[in-house]
């Protein structure tokens, strides 16, 4: 849905990404030997992938939903605890915590989401899901179209490299599984259900979603990475009538109408050109035939911003103009509900600092840093959540596509799939290799010994 990363603008872009030299112009400052440890969570990769690959198929035909992931979130916790995590399910509803302490020190979290999307898919690959839930009251096929499939498996991955590398690390480990990150819900849900007090609230936190780049790749944004996203409806309320009988209505259409122009002014002239904002009504429903006017024109819209104070401004200016919409007409004030939000991703400059060298010198050129000057990603992430709770963060960005797809698909012009298509297929192997070794190097940076 509409809150999973869309990453190929960004990443692809030659001006916006460098490489983690001359963006850090630092050597890596690790406790550990980088070149050793590659080459160790490489050897854990080889035994392990064949069952990660089988794992993250089994995830890819078995796709849940938000606040539904049952079968996905049992699964997941199977696999932690044979490796030797302590679990604990139901938090935040479907959400799962894992443990895995190895003495004094940091404790470190790294997430994954467990939901898929209401999608039909249309890869067809042999692997493809066929899936079907309840979706609103609605039967709907449901598909892996975010990529949270290769989420899941690097996760795991991540969680057996890191055990078979413990001496090199101490702390605490914290794997947590999300539900509902396409709703923006489920992170909400596990802190409101005790994710920081019941369990050690974590010094430092890592996560990290696949997109439409070269797989491989991994790019590392300072500062804003995704935008905000607010979620309003509003409700015109008029008054009902014959169509021939307009002067006996108050026509909930025309407020509707009026307010679709007017509220683009708040981007216009009310916003600062320089800054990010976004105000979209993706739904206007009002009447039923031709000849009636309706009492009501209900309109969805989405917003998004990266600044607080843009925030702001976006969600008072969408109520303002909709009450002065209201008021031209004589009236009754519009309901104006806020459904759903969350903040802007801001990964922590100091972390960035730390681990992006690590990462240079294990992958070179495939590790790239994206300044905080460089405006983030305009689709959201509620891992937002997570840090406005306090935990400094680098949240990834992992390529999934072969890069030589990429180049034919350029070269005869044609779209490359990206999050949320029906056609949207990581290749799997590279990528959960990325994201394991990612992720990985991320945990020993802050916690080696």
């Amino acid at each position: 849905m509409k809150n999973c990363l869309l990453l190929a603008a960004a990443i692809a872009a030659p001006a916006a990404a460098q490489t983690v030299a001359a963006q850090t112009n630092a050597a890596p400052n690790a406790s550990f030997d980088v070149a050793a440890a590659k080459q160790r969570i490489n050897a854990e990769l080889d035994k392990d992938y064949p069952h990660l690959d089988a794992l993250y198929k089994d995830i890819h035909q078995h796709p849940e939903v938000g606040f539904q992931e049952v079968r996905t979130a049992a699964l997941l916790a199977g696999e932690m605890r044979k490796i030797g995590f302590q679990v604990t399910e139901h938090v935040g509803k479907t959400g799962i915590v894992a443990i895995y302490r190895n003495g004094p020190g940091p404790t470190v979290m790294i997430r994954t989401e467990l939901d898929a999307l209401p999608l039909e898919e249309k890869t067809g690959l042999p692997y493809a899901s066929h899936a079907q839930q309840t979706v609103d009251g609605k039967l709907s096929y449901v598909d892996h179209a975010c990529g949270h499939d290769s989420h899941m498996a690097w996760w795991v991955g991540t969680a057996e490299a890191l055990l078979a590398t413990k001496d090199l690390w101490h702390g605490t480990l914290m794997f947590i599984g999300q539900p509902a990150e396409e709703t923006i819900g489920g992170a909400k849900a596990m802190i409101a259900d005790g994710l920081f007090t019941r369990f050690p609230k974590p010094d430092y936190g890592f996560a990290a979603h696949v997109g439409p780049t070269a797989y491989g790749t991994v790019a590392i944004k300072d500062g804003a990475v995704t935008s905000a996203s607010d979620t309003v409806d509003i409700t015109f309320n008029g008054r009902g009538a014959h169509g021939s009988m307009p002067d006996k209505s108050i026509d909930p259409i025309v407020m509707g109408a009026r307010f679709v122009t007017d509220v683009q002014a708040v981007i216009s002239r009310r916003k600062d050109p320089q800054q990010f904002g976004v105000v979209t009504v993706g739904a206007f429903n009002a009447g039923t035939v031709d000849n009636i006017i309706p009492d009501q024109a209900v309109l969805q819209l989405t917003l998004r911003s990266y600044a607080p104070d843009i925030r702001k401004l976006l969600l008072d200016g969408v109520s303002e103009t909709a009450k002065a919409s209201a008021m031209m007409s004589d009236a009754p004030p519009p309901t104006i509900v806020w459904k759903a939000g969350t903040a802007s991703v801001r990964n922590d400059s100091q972390l960035v600092a730390r681990v992006a060298p690590v990462l240079a010198a294990a992958m070179g050129d495939a590790a790239q840093v994206i300044p905080a000057t460089m405006p983030g990603w305009t689709a959201s992430e509620d891992y937002s959540a997570f840090i406005d709770a306090g935990i400094p963060s680098v949240f990834y960005a992992v390529g999934g596509d072969d890069p030589r797809m990429l180049a034919d698909d350029k070269a005869q012009g044609k779209p490359v799939p990206v999050n949320h298509s029906p056609f949207f297929a990581p290749v799997p192997e590279p990528t959960i290799r990325t994201g394991v070794m990612t992720l990985a190097l991320s945990v020993l940076t802050v916690a080696g010994k």
